[in-house]
């Protein structure tokens, strides 16, 4: 689960972390009144969406007067902001961040992340941090510092210190910049974060370390420890089938293709993703159904699947343990009536009472092709779609 960064840094302040003033605005004469609130002789106007890149896409602006705070809202606020990382469709913005400006002598990256690797939580840092991370971990990744932390003593003094002269930052600023770190690691730590990231972490003149923007995101499987954190879930920044698919426990992501799965077991889901790729196919989401999936289920995974207009064709490919190949026939055939589905169907069972999962699906009399492995299953799907086109 990700969250805005105005309730990032929220979080920042429960663990001690020096943050800006700030107010967030959801119309122009709001946003006025943050400004007015958070005092100063400059604002900066920020974009509250769950994407990073605002910069680059227009969603930071710098404030000089509360006309400009006004003027840059109206802006902002309804834009369909797009950055490298929301794709061309770009996001809407409905909310503003009105933070105070300050003196920024320097600029830099620091996160912490689980690096597979190790299984280990690493700290990464780069004294580059600002816009252009990215380039930087492509150009020069040697500029880009590592400290892999063991689980057992957690993140240690010395290596934040380490961190610090790593990163060139001046005396003035070490301890301050160890308080930042350790702060970090602990908010990662205790709230199940699946990254914690600041960027940029800046130096000011008057010798303080601030985090300018920060972005936390939350293994959403340990959300049921942290119901402070559920709180700030913001559905409207989620796709809205996504948001559907959660409230049947179903697990899904929209894709860009126009092939259809419903699968059980996450891993299954990729391998099947991949077949359809490698058959000449796009796949059009990810759905994994879980291992306990019911009539019921079934057919809430076919309406998910199929509100997607792209969607031209879709294939079933269930492996049956806990899950009955029966079961899921009857719901195959349940949601295919109830939907009046128009699009071509390839199902493929293997598993516990295949066969009679066959003999459902043969007897129903409806258009569903049937397949006895994923390749041919694939390639059936794909072969159907390229021929309702």
């Amino acid at each position: 689960m990700n969250i805005h960064e105005y309730q990032a840094k929220e979080i920042l302040k429960k663990y001690g972390v020096p943050v800006l003033k700030g107010q967030v605005a959801s119309t122009p004469d709001e946003a006025v009144k943050a400004a007015q609130a958070v005092g100063g002789g400059i604002w900066v106007v920020k974009a509250q969406v769950h994407a990073g890149g605002r910069g680059k896409g227009g969603g930071i602006k710098v404030a000089k007067t509360l006309d400009d705070v006004k003027a840059l809202s109206a802006k902002i606020l309804g834009m369909q902001l797009v950055t490298p990382q929301t794709g061309a469709e770009g996001k809407l913005v409905r909310k503003v961040y009105i933070e105070q400006g300050c003196d920024i002598k320097k600029e830099y990256y620091v996160a912490f992340l689980v690096d597979r690797a190790f299984g280990r939580v690493t700290m990464m840092a780069s004294p580059e941090g600002g816009m252009d991370i990215e380039e930087v971990a492509h150009k020069t990744p040697e500029r880009i510092f590592r400290v892999v932390i063991d689980p057992a003593v957690g993140m240690q003094p010395y290596q934040a210190r380490e961190m610090a002269f790593k990163l060139g930052m001046g005396t003035e600023y070490i301890n301050k910049a160890v308080k930042v770190f350790t702060a970090l690691y602990n908010v990662f730590k205790e709230n199940d974060c699946s990254m914690a990231e600041i960027n940029p972490l800046i130096t000011t003149g008057d010798g303080q370390v601030i985090p300018l923007d920060c972005k936390l995101n939350f293994d959403s499987n340990a959300l049921f420890r942290h119901p402070d954190i559920v709180e700030y879930r913001d559905i409207g920044e989620e796709d809205p089938t996504e948001v559907e698919a959660s409230k049947h426990e179903l697990a899904f992501i929209k894709l860009d293709g126009n092939i259809g799965c419903l699968v059980n077991g996450a891993g299954l889901a990729m391998a099947t993703m991949d077949i359809i790729k490698l058959s000449g196919g796009e796949p059009a989401n990810f759905l994994d159904v879980g291992g306990g999936a019911n009539k019921e289920k079934v057919t809430e995974a076919f309406k998910l699947i199929l509100k997607d207009p792209n969607v031209k064709g879709i294939l079933v490919n269930i492996f049956g343990g806990i899950m009955k190949c029966d079961i899921i026939a009857e719901g195959i055939i349940a949601a295919t009536k109830q939907l009046g589905l128009k699009v071509p169907l390839v199902v493929r069972l293997q598993g516990t009472n295949v066969e009679l999962g066959k003999k459902i699906l043969q007897e129903s009399g409806l258009n569903i092709t049937a397949a006895d492995d994923l390749g041919s299953a694939a390639k059936a799907v794909v072969a159907a779609v390229k021929g309702a086109k």
